[in-house]
């Protein structure tokens, strides 16, 4: 199964197993990983589960969708890797992915 690495704002590091067709988000809910609310349930409306995808991944993935791309506008910390984990489809090329919770949205 692939794995996806979630860096923490404290530096430590969660290894999720993430069966393909999930979102990193549906991973990272399960996993009860802090910093992924996911207050809409993978909705894409709300941005509370932002992370900022490692630089060698970003090309990798889907290219956000207009939508996704609007309200990545608002979230805290947003960077030229920024995606809203669910919208992150978990596919067997990117076992290994690491993404980043950015340390404002544990204060969310």
């Amino acid at each position: 199964m692939p794995v996806a690495i979630f860096e923490l704002p404290d530096g430590t590091e969660h290894t999720a197993d993430v069966p393909e067709d999930w979102s990193l988000m549906e991973a990272a809910r399960r996993d009860g990983l802090e910093g992924i609310v996911a207050e809409c349930g993978g909705g894409a409306i709300c941005g509370t589960c932002h992370v900022h995808v490692g630089e060698q991944w970003f090309d990798q993935i889907e290219p956000a969708s207009p939508t996704e791309d609007a309200l990545l506008e608002v979230v805290p910390e947003r960077s030229p890797t920024s995606r809203l984990s669910c919208q992150v489809i978990m596919t067997p090329a990117l076992d290994g992915i690491r993404v980043r919770v950015p340390a404002e949205q544990l204060s969310m």
